[in-house]
């Protein structure tokens, strides 16, 4: 059966990087007072080609819902055809789609948890974070740890930065961890893949001081990003005694 498409108007456009063209997109749903998802959630981008071939692409919602907006994060790819057709809208143009669908969304009842990410794979750790500690309704984390440890290689291609180091000081339960794997000289953050600093979280709450763990233990994991960084994290955790079903994941190559 055919997906009903709906109509997608972009209000607003944000570069978030040059080296890596990733922009941050706002859409608006025309004609809908809301658009309801749920934080984790994709939608599926339609458009045909110069030739008539119609594409799809999903695409994962960057953004908590909020009236009948969402918000999509992605890169220009060389020779994409949906990466260059929406990185090249303007405000005021509009696009296809269908959705929400996907499953990769937060569990009830909450636990603490990681949240791992490299590149856009952030995009859906954004809708997350909105969720859980919103900027202008009570905060829904429910006291729950999160650690958002998010892998890129330079710098300038931290993705989404001061609103994550924002949130991380306004609340203490959310632990906020980028990493580069090709750091430039002087840089004072975490250095290597996610797998690494996965391994630390861990074992810092294996650690007892005073007779109380260190800090709260993660029983939960939401893994985004390429395949191999999917498959490594899952294969860690499950090496380390973690059954499959505290492992949610959702891969986009």
């Amino acid at each position: 059966m055919p997906r009903t498409l709906e109509r997608a108007r972009l209000v607003a456009k944000l570069l978030l990087s040059e080296q890596a063209q990733c922009f941050h997109l706002t859409f608006t749903v025309p004609g809908k007072d809301r658009f309801d998802f749920a934080a984790g959630q994709f939608v599926s981008m339609v458009a045909p080609d110069a030739q008539g071939k119609i594409h799809t692409r999903a695409y994962s919602i960057a953004s908590a819902p909020r009236e009948n907006q969402f918000d999509l994060c992605l890169n220009r790819v060389e020779g994409g055809f949906f990466s260059n057709l929406l990185c090249d809208l303007e405000p005021g143009q509009t696009v296809d789609f269908h959705g929400p669908h996907g499953l990769f969304v937060l569990k009830e009842p909450l636990i603490d948890a990681l949240l791992i990410a490299t590149g856009t794979g952030v995009a859906p750790m954004r809708g997350f974070i909105e969720h859980l500690f919103p900027d202008a309704e009570q905060d829904r984390s429910g006291g729950r740890h999160f650690w958002l440890l998010y892998g890129t290689r330079h710098e300038p291609d931290i993705y989404y930065r001061r609103y994550f180091e924002k949130k991380a000081a306004e609340h203490p339960n959310f632990h906020y961890l980028p990493t580069l794997s090709r750091p430039h000289n002087g840089w004072e953050g975490l250095c290597g893949y996610v797998q690494t600093h996965v391994l630390r979280i861990l074992e810092r709450g294996m650690e007892v001081v005073g007779g109380e763990p260190r800090e709260p233990v993660p029983q939960a994991a939401y893994i985004c990003g390429l395949n191999d960084m999917v498959s490594a994290n899952r294969e860690l955790l499950t090496g380390r005694g973690w059954d499959k079903t505290q492992i949610h994941f959702e891969r986009y190559d």
